[in-house]
């Protein structure tokens, strides 16, 4: 079988302390590539040194929407991180208004989701996008702010992945306009309302993810995730799409070398 790219997962996160080096081991030993993506200076600096640590990984860095809501962005460390070894992306960075539901402190997001955009920007790296809308009913929904702004901006031009995506079909059609990767994970396995989205999509602008530990896929929910179940995912869409499992594997990994300009 091919290599088959898990684009998002967080091995370094505290979940995997006493079984990490097995965990990466498992998924390597599986054929399994990975992104391991920052959410803050401390997590991003904990990727860097796994990616270069490891071989068949590499790192994304940024500072998650909902991480330290009121800390200011500190563009140049994370310049200064962009440029090691092995980093390929700028992300997860975002807009998260299911967690955040003050529209103070969604004004701040927005404002400091901009800064990083321009850093990501001026340094002509790809995006790793988190976007997730509030509650029904609650105030402000973050997909069509998110649109807005990498529209305004022109934030797109070196393309990214909207990763686990949970937005309508018509708003996936403007992210695929902006010319960016829809990014599907373990909730395609167990939650039916994105299945039009996926046969919607694409092979050609689709990535394979975990976001381990977190959104476990069928047949293993109530556990761990961990970057070797992203086979799950592969399946899921293959078995949607009614296309080849191989084939899946091979063009979301085409996808993700291209994007993350991956030899």
């Amino acid at each position: 079988m091919s290599t088959i790219f898990d684009s998002h997962c967080h091995p370094q996160m505290a979940q995997y302390d006493k079984d990490r080096e097995e965990v990466i081991k498992r998924a390597i030993n599986d054929g399994v590539f990975m992104i391991c993506v920052g959410m803050d200076l401390e997590t991003s600096k904990q990727a860097i040194e796994l990616a270069q640590k490891h071989e068949g990984m590499w790192a994304s860095i940024g500072l998650h929407p909902n991480d330290n809501l009121n800390e200011k962005f500190e563009s140049e460390k994370y310049k200064e991180f962009l440029q090691q070894d092995k980093v390929v992306a700028f992300g997860e960075v975002g807009l998260d208004y299911y967690r955040t539901k003050k529209l103070e402190d969604q004004k701040f997001q927005k404002e400091r989701f901009i800064q990083q955009l321009e850093l990501a920007k001026e340094l002509k790296r790809p995006l790793i996008l988190h976007c997730r809308d509030s509650k029904a009913g609650s105030t402000g929904r973050a997909y069509p702010d998110m649109i807005e702004i990498l529209k305004g901006g022109n934030y797109a031009i070196n393309g990214g992945v909207i990763h686990s995506y949970t937005g309508s079909l018509e708003e996936a059609k403007k992210f695929l306009d902006l010319g960016l990767y829809i990014g599907f994970n373990g909730i395609i396995t167990f939650a039916r309302q994105y299945d039009e989205i996926v046969r919607e999509t694409p092979l050609d602008r689709i990535l394979l993810e975990t976001d381990a530990p977190f959104l476990t896929p069928e047949p293993y929910r109530g556990k761990r995730n961990e970057p070797a179940y992203v086979i799950e995912v592969a399946k899921k869409i293959a078995e949607l799409k009614n296309e080849p499992l191989e084939k899946v594997i091979e063009q979301t990994s085409s996808n993700c070398r291209q994007l993350f300009k991956i030899s």
